[in-house]
């Protein structure tokens, strides 16, 4: 399948966006950014949805944060301590802490949120088979307490991507974790101004200026969070045409991901720099529902993921070459525990193994509804490639059109197709997210736990804490790539392989942190 690339003008202009409703001008230091997609959630613990967790970031704290080299560092936390027996925890959290409110950060609002974080994160929920409890000893220290020792427990509340233990105030934080929050008040570099929220156009962040600072150097997610500008607006704008001519105008500041096919030009618009910031890349993915058929067949997911060429699928959402790389595993190529354990299941690509397979299962001409994000380019190339790839092995498909925040509301549907359900939708997680089997979502094969999807394997889950329980790297290796092995047997999501988004940003902002996850604290806008 080739799509049509989009046909620009280098330098062309398009109408000042900022005159819309909704994208008035304000005083103070600005940083304009265009996000990669609409916030719709503000509740970054009841989705794993990134932007949502970029708010999170904005808005919240963390006791502990990955730093630059993705090793955990204290962040809200002074000091800790483990009991000989390696069952009991304790942590002292830093002066200065306050929330939005002007209400000191306690233990009991640190509890509450770890707690609620538990019940939705992968990682936290493997931690949560382990604790007895978890408490505030005093208004400064947290105390956790284990059935067993955990080793990975700073590791799970370090963790930098969805989803992340962010701390909020307690009676935030004892919503039910599987009913969104209402209100954002946290206690990280910047303020969130729901008043001024427009869903669809524009989210703002000001700066709090209460807001205490770690003395160690920013590195990654860790360290100093120093806000440099008084105010973050993120601008949400569709069309990546429009958001091109903007960045080149010098309308917005910051563009989050650039598509690739647009790179080249941005990178010679006088003005404008083009730089990868995420050095592990990010890998796509294909979420199959295990409760809707057809896809409730799991012949029928290994016929589709069979079917599916990571090439063509990459040259169609990416487009340039350069920023993207073909990866047989579920593990990022190149990081520790990258295997090809079960790849021979499904690769190479084949539509007649595919077909084979899709007859096995004695599929039906059933149809199967794929969940299309048309205000995410990359994604949007997925759903419409593998789409074609069923098609090509003889599917009734049914893509339908919606942007991502819709999305993300829709595939929460358990329904049939027929009653607003669906069976696939496309996503993609930063290298960072999927590191092991225990911060992989898409891994969970407990169904009252699961991230969309919802399947049921408990060999799977075993081997997932037969990971947790393996010492040292050999163990886990061969534990990490059982896991593997068993996900493509029994097809939790179409690997559809690695890519690396730029970002542009104007000549004039400096401080742009490396990381897989996007920070805006350290950036700023320098004068010429």
């Amino acid at each position: 399948m080739k799509l049509n690339r989009r046909t620009v003008v280098a330098g062309a202009l398009a109408a000042p966006f900022l005159a819309r409703p909704g994208f008035g001008q304000a005083k103070g230091s600005v940083l304009r950014v265009i996000p990669h997609a609409d916030l719709k959630n503000i509740d970054p613990i009841w989705t794993t949805a990134y932007i949502s967790r970029n708010h999170g970031y904005m808005v919240y704290d963390a006791l502990f944060a990955m730093d630059g080299s993705l090793k955990p560092q204290p962040q809200m936390v002074d000091k800790w301590e483990t009991s000989a027996d390696g069952k009991t925890w304790t942590f002292v959290l830093r002066d200065g802490l306050s929330f939005h409110d002007g209400k000191p950060v306690t233990a009991a609002d640190c509890a509450a949120s770890l707690v609620r974080w538990g019940k939705r994160d992968a990682m936290g929920q493997l931690m949560f088979t382990a604790v007895d409890t978890v408490s505030g000893r005093d208004a400064k220290t947290l105390e956790i307490k284990l059935t067993r020792p955990y080793g990975l427990l700073i590791d799970s509340i370090a963790k930098i991507s969805s989803n992340v233990p962010f701390i909020m105030p307690k009676a935030i934080a004892e919503t039910d974790p599987f009913k969104q929050i209402e209100s954002a008040v946290g206690s990280g570099p910047f303020i969130f101004r729901k008043e001024q929220w427009v869903p669809g156009s524009k989210v703002v962040y000001e700066k709090f200026k209460d807001y205490v600072p770690r003395k160690e150097a920013t590195s990654g997610a860790a360290g100093a969070k120093l806000a440099k500008v008084d105010r973050v607006e993120w601008l949400y704008i569709p069309d990546p045409t429009t958001c091109m001519n903007a960045l080149m105008s010098g309308e917005v500041d910051y563009y989050e991901q650039v598509p690739g096919d647009l790179a080249p030009i941005l990178a010679k618009a006088p003005g404008v720099k083009i730089e990868v910031l995420d050095p592990i890349g990010s890998q796509g993915m294909m979420r199959f529902n295990h409760l809707v058929g057809p896809t409730n067949n799991p012949l029928v997911r290994r016929a589709i993921m069979h079917a599916v060429n990571q090439k063509e699928v990459l040259a169609a959402a990416v487009g340039n070459p350069d920023y993207y790389h073909e990866c047989e595993s579920i593990y990022p190529c190149g990081s520790p525990l990258e295997t090809k354990a079960g790849a021979d299941l499904v690769f190479p690509p084949s539509i007649d193994a595919a077909k084979k397979l899709l007859k096995e299962a004695g599929y039906k001409g059933e149809k199967t509804v794929i969940l299309q994000p048309t205000d995410i380019p990359v994604s949007s190339a997925f759903a419409l490639v593998v789409g074609k790839a069923c098609r090509d092995i003889g599917m009734n498909v049914d893509v339908q059109a919606m942007d991502w925040s819709s999305i993300t509301s829709r595939r929460a549907k358990k329904d049939p197709v027929d009653q607003g359900g669906w069976n696939m939708f496309p996503t993609w997680w930063i290298g960072g997210d999927l590191l092991n089997p225990l911060s992989n979502a898409s891994l969970v094969a407990d169904p009252t736990k699961a991230w969309p999807g919802w399947p049921t394997d408990q060999k799977l889950e075993d081997l997932r804490a037969a990971f947790a329980a393996a010492n040292g790297i050999d163990a886990q290796k061969k534990a990490a790539a059982d896991v593997q092995r068993r996900s493509i047997e029994i097809g939790t999501a179409v690997n559809l392989g690695i890519f690396f988004v730029p970002v542009g940003y104007r000549d004039n902002v400096k401080g742009m942190i490396p990381s897989p996850v996007q920070f805006f604290w350290n950036m700023e806008k320098v004068s010429a």
